[in-house]
């Protein structure tokens, strides 16, 4: 993987809780990330921004009387920061088509090998089916959930004993490369 994108490249990561996976992103491409936008206010996502100086765009959804509505005000807020790409990375949200054919490309995080486990819950699912693996997915985004073109994928083994937590605790460092790959994979094919 390259150590830095072609010059130009900026995008946006959409993020609602904790923000690890948009932290590997600014840890990997400090110059790059553009803005962080979501819908929690509080997110602790928000504040790992503002730390390394990058903006954040909060736009609360109470407000609007549709998704396609509050998708608009998203879609305009990002489209503010000339990006060329918008990752989703803890992003807990639907997208409808208002955003997503508004960005060149859109790409999403699941904790699952999809086409299995689509959808909220996809670790306690996956525990709960006793399948022996489960994995990561990067994918691009498109209105059906989970459904896009995949772009990176590796499986992690499920363990005798393992909670979601334990699980997470393996998935999130596959998490965190494969997203991390993928903003390059998408920036170098275009270069």
């Amino acid at each position: 993987m390259p150590e830095k994108l072609p010059d130009g490249s900026r995008f946006a990561v959409l993020a609602s809780g904790s923000g690890t996976n948009m932290q590997a992103l600014l840890d990997a491409y400090p110059r790059n990330v553009a803005v962080v936008a979501g819908d929690r206010k509080d997110a602790l996502a928000f504040e790992r921004a503002r730390r390394r100086r990058v903006p954040v765009e909060h736009v609360d959804p109470a407000g609007f009387e549709s998704r396609e509505d509050f998708d608009r005000e998203l879609a305009e807020r990002v489209a503010a920061h000339d990006v060329g790409l918008v990752v989703g990375a803890g992003y807990m949200r639907v997208l409808s088509p208002v955003f997503l054919e508004r960005f060149p490309a859109v790409i999403n995080l699941h904790p699952s090998l999809l086409p299995e486990f689509r959808g909220l819950g996809a670790v306690e699912r996956a525990l709960e089916s006793g399948v022996e693996e489960t994995g990561v997915t990067v994918h691009y985004m498109v209105e059906e959930v989970d459904a896009g073109p995949i772009v990176a994928q590796e499986a992690v083994r499920i363990l005798p004993g393992d909670t979601e937590q334990t699980l997470m605790k393996r998935l999130r460092p596959v998490e965190h490369r494969l997203l991390v790959g993928a903003v390059a994979d998408h920036f170098w094919v275009k270069a």
